[in-house]
């Protein structure tokens, strides 16, 4: 029962590891563009991002391979998630390819 718990909880870390790991990128896109600097935010953003992650999972784990496993799906499973809720409604994403065309 113990080990079961252990597995739950590290599906629920991967979860929020996830999520902070890409919602952290959505939120670096959307300042990145906007940005006098964007190396700065893209740069930076990523060290965070991926200091949190490692440090995460390999607390996580504790050793254990079952837990770092389901604690990897919990997070690439949020991958699908903040794609999914980040995702421009397909009017906006039509409006950005044809200014994307005429850019060039």
């Amino acid at each position: 029962m113990n080990e079961i718990l252990n597995l739950v909880l590290s599906l629920i870390a991967g979860f929020l590891l996830g999520a902070v790991f890409f919602g952290g990128l959505w939120w670096t896109v959307q300042k990145g563009l906007s940005s006098r600097k964007p190396a700065f935010w893209f740069s930076g953003s990523l060290l965070i991002r991926t200091i949190i992650a490692i440090a995460g999972f390999y607390f996580v784990s504790d050793g254990h391979w079952e837990r770092l496993l389901i604690c990897l799906l919990g997070f690439f499973v949020m991958r699908h998630v903040v794609v999914r809720v980040t995702r421009l409604p397909e009017e906006d994403s039509n409006q950005l390819t044809k200014e994307a065309g005429n850019a060039t």
